[in-house]
């Protein structure tokens, strides 16, 4: 998580007379200053950076600081300077050394002398900055967790909302992040975002609150993104760049920055569509700012081909690649160039190019280094360029390299590695070496199961091992893995998901193998329903979840509902035209079929209606989890 509390803090404390104003022996005021030009949230001006600090913990007025100047010079001032001056001396002194301390180290040296002059409730914002410190510097978070505790009882004794409290409370779900401790640190979040929301429907001008209140979103993201709950994640993604467009101004470099982060965000759950405009925005902005020659437009660049890649518009992303490339050889950066020919490469095996990209991998093979990640990546892609060319025995020879590279890299980058696994498993497929493809796979999940964060990726994993084991026949092996991806899925792309539709879909599959007919048509009316709202009722997919439920109810005998799904089947092809003459034709030869079986049918067959979506399915498994989602190999 970027560490950007410490930058929050000298933001809001340098907008104010003094940077520690609750020990001043004034009340302090939680309300926002009238600033009228709110400063950017994360990176705040260099002048706010690094603001002149006013001098010493406490407001002191001219009288009090130079009380002595008029005094009889003959006369030993020491002499003359009661207890109380003395003890407001050695606070000022304490307060000011704390103020210049710039190492953690020496912040918590004056601070033991501080506990022995200054009350609990003094000591709280003290308490906050050593903790800000230490989460910026990552290497003790126990210890920031101590101190943001500490800041929070003494801060937050009234119960009235503050921008302090806010930022404590940040504080706390950012320390509890870094230990794992996902849902405590939700719920710190979810207060201090509570407390700003309040904050700004009490006052007009949010322009201390902004920079707070982005930090808390983004910290959010970052944590429910962690718990697997992508789609919530977005939400707040999307918020942090509202708050950027509310104080930023137009088409500034970090708001662009802002909308690559968004479009990333929406790569990442496979979601292109909704990805395409937010990278776009980034581009068009970086370019407008920096140049069409800056990194920021090259990494611009190279997302926008991803996402075209996404979108099978493989043209458009060799072009955004091609240019990409060329502003990344101009600045030198070799080791991003080096990754955007393999990407190239992989573009122009989509494009059917092989033998273009099989020459574009040997040249790349020569620049890496034997026993590295980057060789491992460049085999698989020339494994699969030459897979697609039918050589297999080429493409295994490939694919067993890259294997021995990974096996040795597996504990020093587990997430990259799994990935690649991942993508082996996919090239054994092709060739039809499911038990191959199977065995990394599980390989590939055992590294995620070890990694919280990586919760969607284990469960895009288990859905491709349930699959396949369908596929090859191994139902009851296949039905346990497609259960956890459910689990494991629902939350991290959202219920309605595409990728939701086709776990279902397998699970009904799968229970119709086993003759659990209620089961199967339970799952494929979820499935059919999923992807109404994410494809359409009229996408291909969608029909064939359709006819399979008309399958399903056609096998409890309920041919009434089998008739009327398979009837809204034959409406949907239909609206395919000539393309689709073949798909039509077999569903009017089901269509007749299950016409045929009603008519010989008794007249007491159950059920006579749909059976209900189930909230909570009741697979043929004794663990019995929440159904949510499932993929095709292919998602």
């Amino acid at each position: 998580m970027k560490k950007i509390s410490v930058a929050l803090f000298q933001h809001f404390t340098c907008r104010r007379l003094n940077s520690f104003a609750p020990f001043a022996s004034q009340s302090y005021s939680s309300a926002p200053s009238t600033s009228s030009s709110p400063s950017p949230p994360i990176e705040p001006p260099t002048h706010l950076k690094h603001c002149t600090k006013s001098h010493g913990l406490l407001t002191r007025n001219k009288f009090q600081a130079n009380s002595c100047r008029n005094m009889d010079t003959l006369v030993d001032t020491r002499t003359q300077i009661s207890s109380r001056q003395r003890k407001i001396k050695e606070k000022s002194e304490l307060e000011e050394a704390f103020e210049s301390a710039e190492t953690s180290e020496d912040m918590l040296k004056i601070f033991k002398d501080m506990e022995a002059t200054f009350d609990e409730r003094d000591l709280g914002l003290a308490s906050l900055k050593i903790g800000l410190k230490l989460d910026q510097e990552g290497e003790d978070p126990e210890k920031a967790l101590s101190f943001a505790d500490r800041a929070l009882k003494a801060l937050d004794k009234d119960n009235k909302p503050s921008l302090l409290v806010a930022m404590t409370l940040q504080l706390m779900g950012s320390v509890n992040y870094s230990l794992k401790r996902f849902n405590d640190s939700l719920g710190y979040l979810n207060r201090a975002n509570r407390i700003l929301g309040r904050l700004r429907g009490e006052n007009d001008d949010a322009g201390d609150i902004w920079p707070i209140l982005h930090a808390v979103q983004l910290e959010l993201a970052n944590v429910k993104t962690a718990m697997g709950r992508r789609e919530e994640a977005l939400e707040n993604l999307r918020k942090c760049l509202e708050i950027k467009e509310l104080s930023l101004e137009e088409d500034s470099k970090e708001l662009g920055k802002a909308n690559r982060d968004l479009a990333e965000a929406y790569v990442a759950v496979l979601n292109f569509r909704e990805a395409l405009p937010f990278c776009m925005k980034a581009l068009e902005t970086h370019k407008k700012q920096l140049g069409n020659n800056s990194v920021e437009v090259a990494h611009d660049r190279r997302i926008l081909g991803v996402i075209y890649s996404g979108l099978e518009e493989h043209e458009k992303a060799l072009e955004q690649n091609t240019l990409s490339k060329k502003i990344l050889k101009n600045w030198n950066l070799n080791s991003d160039l080096l990754r955007a020919e393999i990407d190239a490469a992989n573009m122009l095996i989509a494009l059917g190019r092989y033998d273009e990209a099989t020459g574009t991998l040997r040249s790349i093979v020569q620049q890496t280094d034997a026993d590295s990640e980057t060789r491992a990546l460049v085999l698989i892609s020339m494994a699969k360029a030459l897979c697609n060319q039918d050589k297999f025995a080429d493409a295994k020879r490939c694919l067993e390299i890259a294997c021995g590279i990974l096996d040795k890299r597996e504990s020093i980058s587990p997430v990259e590695v799994a990935e690649a696994y991942s993508e082996i498993s996919m090239q054994y497929e092709a060739m039809n070496e499911f038990e191959t493809a199977i065995s990394l796979l599980k390989r590939s999940l055992g590294l995620l199961e070890k990694l919280p964060q990586e919760q969607h990726s284990e469960g895009s994993i288990s859905a491709r091992i349930g699959w396949l084991l369908l596929l090859t026949g191994k139902v009851q092996q296949a039905i346990p893995f497609l259960e956890s991806a459910a689990e494991t899925l629902k939350d991290s792309f959202g219920p309605k998901h595409f990728g939701v539709g086709y776990i279902y879909n397998n699970l009904g599959a799968a229970y119709l193998e086993l003759a659990r007919p209620q089961s199967a048509a339970q799952m494929f009316a979820v499935a059919k329903d999923i992807m109404d709202v994410s494809l359409g009722p009229h996408h291909a997919d969608t029909i064939e979840a359709c006819q399979n439920l008309s399958k399903a109810y056609g096998e409890m005998g309920s041919y009434g509902l089998a008739i009327e799904f398979q009837q809204q089947a034959i409406d949907a092809w239909e609206s395919h035209g000539a393309g689709a003459a073949d798909e039509l034709r077999e569903a009017h030869r089901l269509l007749e079929q299950l016409k045929q079986k009603a008519s010989t049918a008794s007249s007491n067959e159950v059920p006579t209606k749909a059976l209900p979506l189930p909230d909570t399915p009741q697979p043929t498994s004794s663990s019995q989890p929440n159904m949510s989602l499932q993929s095709r190999s292919r998602v």
